[in-house]
């Protein structure tokens, strides 16, 4: 009975680990199992054929789901579910995929397989895990006990399952690998790469030494450094838009129902008895706790109140610094020895010169100290555009916050007297300072996220629907400039982008790009920023960049070339001359100085030269004591004396051959795989209907 108990309390654990790696196949092989849940609804897409539907496609998503939030304890975020979405879609289509490869090479897996290797010696470790005890034991009569209660059949199904889909992978992996060697060679240079420390000493002939402009190239050298590298200037098909983005962003009315909210919240605490931090513990969006804070981690509004309120008062709501809004329950006024500042500002920056901007100054700092308005006079001629709309108030500070000139005039300055224009990088300014705190406020608080409602996005839908059906109708940009919305550009970007600049991902708005013609206006996209409504600005076909458009980059590239010409001759030429010591370079010429390498390997960095791979794997195949022909580096050409190496260790390789070979197939393995992966995605016929189902 004791041990039927201990079954029971972890058939639950048992289930969602079950369940949570079954995830990871994202293969139901049965189609009855879908009919008997509701049988098969619309196709959001296909893969050669073979119809996904938007029941299944939603069960993997809500699979994968639950399994995360097993793994992590969270949910997918919100602003993330899209490209969740797009990770699962992607999986799925890999294991159809490779469902259809098995198939198709007539790979098959027996219930024997399945059932030797449940009851095998070694089960699987996902079955194994529920059933270790704390010293790490595996309880096999426990584990038997699970498999063969009939309670838990419906488990064991899907543990057969994985385990099934899991012998599929391992065989057609291994057709993959069949063939895969590693020759001796391969790992001996592997492991002199791994193991061989080297020393010397290096002479760069620097292609710096030789500018444009010593290098007198004509135009007929542009064409035929064109006309020679045509790989050089190969383009593939590319497109640009233009776009309007609805951005997610809350609306005025999600601010008023979080004000609304808080206000609420302010009169229940205010009529009961209950202690603040009962209505923090159900209303704030942060944990409970008690901070103190200056003038400058609040706003103006909330130190303003708190300025005037009594002990035990509840003040707000206000904007936060941290953002949203918070209601505050004053606990205590503490005085402090760091005093924070309230100043407004005029900023003169704009005359021209640095006399016109103080003599412009000092005309408006005489008018206000003849009475002027100083608020309308910032609105009117300060040049700061953060602080002029507001009046010139830069709101509270403390010290470090401003730049020194400007921080010294403000915390000697009286309050509510303009202070003389004073000059700081940006300017002159004329100051006001309208307060002054040496108080902290011991509160606690409520905080409120301010978040996008549905019917804000709903709204920010339609607005985009309604612009993509009147641009169609009248035009992009005219209806643009009607509505007033902003028209922004997108970088060029190929059919393979991951994303689009600007934009992101959004595999249907690449296809759209590709699929239409210029100046085709898109229907409405969703992306990680909201909404988006795209117009094809510019279409460039495969090819070759034009001579005449790109001069620029055939000079650029051209200067590149001839500096290496350039200094092979001269690295050519005082070698020679010195008759290849290396130690005399210097004595030929001032300019090329030679420098120790200090010890270097493969994966290090030389001096001067960085990790520079071409003398790095050239200085692996060079003798002690050997001085190199002149190397194409990064930098120019680099002749290298190699003075010192470390010796070929047969004991050592033999010692480490056999995990050098395993790390080798291994890599190879993966690299196989996934390079098979790509090439059958690329020639599959995959068909992705998902936004007619999900609005994207």
């Amino acid at each position: 009975m004791g041990m039927m108990a201990k079954m029971r309390n972890l058939a639950p654990v048992f289930i969602i680990t079950v369940g949570a790696l079954f995830v990871l196949f994202m293969v139901i092989s049965d189609s009855n199992v879908l009919e008997a849940i509701g049988g098969r609804s619309n196709n959001v897409g296909s893969v050669n054929g073979i119809d996904i539907s938007y029941q299944e496609y939603q069960q993997a998503i809500e699979r994968q789901r639950e399994s995360q939030k097993q793994q992590t304890g969270n949910d997918v975020p919100e602003e993330q579910f899209d490209q969740f979405r797009d990770q699962v879609w992607e999986t799925l289509i890999t294991e159809k995929l490779i469902e259809l490869e098995v198939q198709r090479l007539g790979i098959s897996v027996s219930n024997q397989e399945i059932k030797d290797i449940i009851l095998g010696d070694d089960p699987p470790a996902f079955l194994k895990q529920n059933f270790i005890d704390s010293l790490g034991r595996f309880n096999r009569e426990m584990y038997e006990e699970a498999i063969f209660n009939p309670q838990n059949e419906q488990i064991l199904l899907q543990a057969e399952e994985i385990v099934k889909q899991t012998r599929y992978r391992e065989k057609l992996q291994s057709l993959l690998e069949a063939g895969m060697t590693i020759s001796e060679d391969e790992i001996k240079r592997k492991f002199i790469e791994q193991n061989t420390f080297m020393e010397g000493q290096f002479a760069l002939f620097a292609n710096a030494l030789f500018p444009d402009s010593a290098l007198n190239i004509t135009e007929k050298d542009l064409r035929n450094f064109y006309d020679a590298n045509p790989d050089k200037f190969k383009i593939n098909a590319q497109r640009k838009l233009s776009f309007v983005l609805f951005r997610n962003e809350p609306s005025n009315a999600d601010s008023m129902l979080v004000i609304k909210n808080l206000e609420n919240v302010k009169r229940m605490a205010e009529n009961d008895t209950s202690d603040f931090k009962y209505f923090v513990d159900i209303y704030s969006e942060t944990p409970y706790s008690v901070d103190t804070f200056s003038v400058s981690g609040l706003s103006n509004q909330a130190i303003n109140a708190l300025k005037n309120a009594q002990k035990g008062f509840i003040v707000g709501p206000f904007p936060s610094l941290r953002g949203g809004y918070e209601l505050y329950h004053l606990l205590n006024v503490i005085p402090t020895s760091e005093k924070s500042i309230k100043a407004s500002h005029i900023l003169v920056s704009q005359m021209g010169d640095d006399a016109a901007n103080l003599a412009e100054a000092d005309r408006i700092y005489q008018e206000l100290k003849n009475g002027a308005n100083f608020a309308k006079t910032a609105q009117e001629y300060s040049k700061d555009p953060g602080s002029a709309k507001n009046g010139g108030d830069l709101g509270w500070f403390g010290k470090g916050m401003m730049v020194k000139e400007f921080e010294d005039a403000c915390f000697s300055a009286k309050v509510g007297e303009v202070q003389k224009p004073i000059k700081t990088t940006f300017g002159y300014h004329i100051i006001l300072v309208t307060d002054q705190s040496t108080s902290k406020y011991v509160v606690e608080k409520i905080n409120n996220a301010i978040q996008e409602s549905a019917t804000t996005r709903d709204a920010k839908f339609t607005a985009a629907n309604d612009f993509s059906f009147l641009a169609k109708k009248n035009g992009f940009e005219k209806e643009a400039e009607l509505m007033g919305y902003q028209i922004q550009q997108s970088a060029s970007f190929v059919q393979k982008s991951l994303s689009i600049p600007g934009l992101g991902a959004n595999k249907r708005l690449i296809a759209f790009a590709f699929e239409n013609s210029l100046n085709s206006i898109s229907e409405v996209h969703k992306i990680a920023g909201g909404y988006v409504v795209a117009k094809i600005s510019e279409v460039i076909s495969d090819g070759l960049e034009k001579f005449e458009d790109n001069q620029p980059k055939v000079r650029q590239l051209c200067v590149i070339e001839k500096q290496y010409e350039k200094a092979l001759e001269l690295a050519k030429d005082v070698m020679k001359k010195t008759g290849n010591e290396l130690n005399k370079v210097s004595q030929i010429d001032s300019r090329i100085q030679v420098v120790n390498t200090g010890k270097f390997n493969s994966t290090t960095s030389i001096p001067i030269l960085g990790k520079d791979n071409a003398v790095i794997f050239t200085a692996l195949s060079m003798k002690k004591g050997q001085t190199s022909e002149p190397i194409r580096g990064l930098r120019g050409y680099v002749v290298l004396h190699l003075a010192d190496k470390t010796p070929f260790d047969s004991t050592a390789y033999q010692n480490q051959a056999g995990m050098i070979r395993n790390n080798f197939i291994q890599e190879k393995k993966t690299a196989s795989l996934n390079a098979w992966l790509s090439e059958i995605k690329e020639k599959a016929d995959i068909v992705d209907n998902r936004h007619l189902f999900y609005g994207y």
